[in-house]
């Protein structure tokens, strides 16, 4: 029997990685899943919990994170629709390395463990495809760390602009509005507000982007990614 969130299809395959699955597993991925709501500031799972499956953002946005035993936040990303997150504890069977909480009011797919597990045991090949899934995410966390390490405040601001505009390489759809807090930005990036703002600012007054209580447009790609690698014009 047809499940009934096969009219969440289309939106899911905005993501290049459904998109790119054998029909069949899209099928059968949408066919085992229930539909989660969480409010906002709601927790999905804790890190230390136990893996319960995968999920896809249809609406809203998760926060994945932690917190320090001082209260202090690292915050990794927010992902929007149509994020898949939980492919981790699948593979390795451990309990969840952070935190994700609704950002706001979250409609969530998601895909049991036991289901994912009937499905990989009756068809090996499949985890070739989630194998994909968490190499996309290992390759954005490689990219993140080398962007912290190396990158003066500007540029890691600009490069974090457009990897959230690009969809973190293809994990979320791509977007032209990213609707990120700068307290938010701010922990992603390992800066102050200030610091963060000041950035934000000097790209505001050069019209790559406009800032909106919230929200962030990207006006210039091109010169945003110039500004990431520190050229004041592309091409230069």
């Amino acid at each position: 029997m047809e499940s009934s969130l096969h009219r969440y299809r289309s939106q899911l395959e905005t993501t290049p990685w459904y998109r790119g699955l054998p029909v069949e597993l899209r099928d059968a991925l949408v066919n085992h899943a229930v539909l989660v709501t969480l409010d906002k500031g709601q927790a999905l799972y804790r890190r230390g919990d136990p893996a319960d499956g995968l999920y896809a953002v249809l609406g809203g946005a998760l926060a994945l994170g932690s917190v320090g035993t001082d209260g202090k936040e690292a915050l990794l990303a927010e992902l929007g629709p149509t994020a898949w997150i939980g492919e981790i504890s699948l593979f390795d069977g451990l309990p969840r390395p952070n935190d994700a909480t609704a950002v706001s009011r979250t409609l969530l797919l998601h895909v049991p463990e036991a289901a994912l597990r009937n499905l990989l045991d009756a068809t090996p090949r499949y985890w070739r495809d989630f194998a994909l899934l968490m190499a996309q995410r290992l390759r954005v966390s490689f990219e993140n760390t080398q962007a912290m390490t190396l990158l003066p405040a500007a540029q890691r601001v600009a490069n974090r602009l457009l990897m959230i505009a690009g969809g973190y390489g293809g994990l979320n759809a791509s977007q032209t509005r990213i609707r990120v807090s700068q307290d938010s930005l701010a922990s992603m990036v390992s800066l102050s507000r200030q610091t963060t703002n000041q950035s934000l600012r000097t790209l505001e007054s050069q019209r790559i982007v406009s800032l909106k209580s919230g929200e962030i447009a990207i006006l210039d790609f091109d010169r945003l990614r110039a500004a990431s690698v520190g050229e004041t014009e592309p091409g230069r």
